[in-house]
């Protein structure tokens, strides 16, 4: 099947949605363990941190046009391929399973997938984006987010 091509714009608007709903993820996992401070003060971390970047991509929705972009139409298939995933789009999305969330370890597990799916998205839109450097610094963010889940699931393991 095919699909038409996402704009740029399309493409920095789904960074919001994403950035958005690991802010939902974040601060409905916070209160879920509340009970754990730990558990609970690493998500409300994350979640400000998404939110940060939230903000961030709006900021660069507003900057970004329409204008073409070399190889776009390669960046696009990328992109849309992405947001079609089984993580986001599919029967297993990220919302859905979210709620299905209960032990601390599913909760890490699904925080470190999430982090892991969305670098690989930052990943593409830095392609599509004049903006490098507002990309680069929410992409090390990201890896940080993934380093911080995994020495908290190392700990949990122990």
């Amino acid at each position: 099947m095919e699909h038409e091509a996402f704009s740029v714009r399309e493409v920095v608007d789904q960074a919001v949605r994403t950035e958005r709903l690991g802010y939902d993820f974040y601060t409905s996992m916070a209160e879920r363990f509340k009970d754990n401070s730990e558990l609970r003060g690493l998500f409300e971390t994350l979640a400000k941190k998404e939110r940060t970047h939230e903000q961030t991509f709006e900021r660069l929705l507003d900057a970004t046009g329409d204008a073409g972009v070399e190889g776009w139409e390669e960046v696009s298939a990328y992109m849309r391929a992405f947001v079609e995933s089984e993580f986001f789009l599919g029967s297993g999305k990220a919302l859905v399973r979210m709620k299905e969330v209960e032990r601390i370890e599913d909760a890490v597990d699904f925080a470190l997938a999430f982090e892991k799916e969305t670098l690989l998205y930052f990943l593409g839109l830095r392609k599509a984006v004049k903006e490098k450097e507002a990309v680069d610094g929410i992409i090390e963010e990201e890896q940080a987010h993934i380093a911080w889940l995994t020495r908290f699931r190392e700990r949990l393991t122990k």
